[in-house]
């Protein structure tokens, strides 16, 4: 698994949305200001995030994003998905012998960092964000 820049972008704008208030809606130009990227370019991304039901966006002039009511459990795992989907770090040589250390041992440390990720939670980033800056 490659973590591209629309990641980068996505739980970067998953944080902004998680420390706002859940009442307000914040347009898509003013996420795209704060991260320094053009707004088609974080609408293709915001898209994804709404299509994969982490985001709820809402048209018209008071229209934006917000996270979805239950956001508290979402985790980086899940911004990762609807954005990346999840593939295989290692591409595996089926033809070896099943038994293959070095597939098992790849294989046991991307469960490790995915386990990682989905025990990573947006709420407890967002909490920390009084002691650093995202």
């Amino acid at each position: 698994m490659k973590l591209t820049k629309a990641t980068n972008y996505a739980l970067h704008t998953m944080m902004f949305l998680a420390v706002n208030p859940p009442d307000e809606h914040i347009g898509v130009a003013k996420l795209a200001e704060r991260q320094g990227v053009s707004t088609t370019y974080l609408s293709k991304i915001l898209t994804k995030l709404v299509k994969s039901g982490l985001v709820e966006s809402v048209s018209g002039a008071n229209g934006g994003y917000k996270l979805k009511p239950d956001w508290e459990k979402l985790s980086l795992l899940d911004v990762i998905k609807a954005i990346e989907g999840l593939t295989p770090i290692f591409d595996y040589c089926h033809s070896h012998n099943p038994d293959c250390l070095i597939q098992k041992a790849i294989e046991s440390a991307e469960e490790k960092f995915l386990n990682e990720l989905n025990q990573t939670r947006i709420v407890d980033l967002a909490n920390k964000l009084n002691e650093t800056s995202i």
